[in-house]
Parts: C-alpha cells; structure tokens; sequence
C-alpha cells in the first residue's frame, strides 16, 4: 500500500506563490503516476496536474499550465506542486493522489492541504 501526505499550503496574496509537497511512503515502487487535484468550496474535485513516476511525462489542466508546474523528487519519493501568480479562485484543498499500472484510476489520496488567496 502507498501512503501520501501533502504540505506547504496556507494563506497567500494574490500574485504570490506557492510550492506544495506531497511525500509519498510504503510500496512506492508500485505508483505508475502520480497527480494534484484541487476541491474549491461547493464545487467538486478537478484535475490539476499529473507526473508519471518513471521518466517524468507531465500533463496539466488547461486553466493552469501557464502558472502551475508539477515536478518530482524520485530519491525523496516527493512530488511537488509550483503554483505561481496565484488567483483568489486558486483557493481550494489541493489532494495529491496516486495510480498503480493495474488501476484506471488513481485509487490513493492524500488528506488534503488547504490553501487560501486572499485579495
């Protein structure tokens, strides 16, 4: 089993920047790919970015390419999340989130870290 905590949310300005973490522990050898998705408040949960965990393809949601970047760290088992020029609507739990070669979906969730922009 894969275990993810995530980090490094809080409250920021607009136009600030970010660097989320998410430290993955256990059978790591097993995560195909590995992704960031974020909840707002009374919306549901949307794809945010994704990283494969071997050679490092990304892909990214359309509304965030340009100021968001997603990365990882293979010897720390850490994928990071770079969110930059940050919007009030950016406000949202970000989830990091796994997915194994045998499942279509990605099947292990973080708890989730909170991050808020103000104005």
């Amino acid at each position: 089993q894969v275990q993810l905590v995530e980090s490094g949310g809080g409250l920021v300005q607009a136009g600030g920047s970010l660097r989320l973490s998410c430290a993955a522990s256990g059978r790591t050898f097993d995560i195909y790919r590995m992704a960031w998705f974020r909840q707002a408040p009374g919306k549901e949960r949307e794809f945010v970015a994704a990283i494969r965990w071997s050679g490092g393809n990304t892909n990214y949601a359309d509304s965030v390419k340009e100021r968001f970047t997603i990365s990882k760290d293979n010897a720390l088992n850490t994928v990071y999340l770079q969110i930059n020029s940050l919007k009030p609507e950016d406000t949202a739990v970000y989830y990091c989130a796994a997915r194994t070669p045998r499942s279509s979906v990605y099947d292990v969730w973080g708890q989730g870290t909170q991050v808020t922009v103000s104005s």
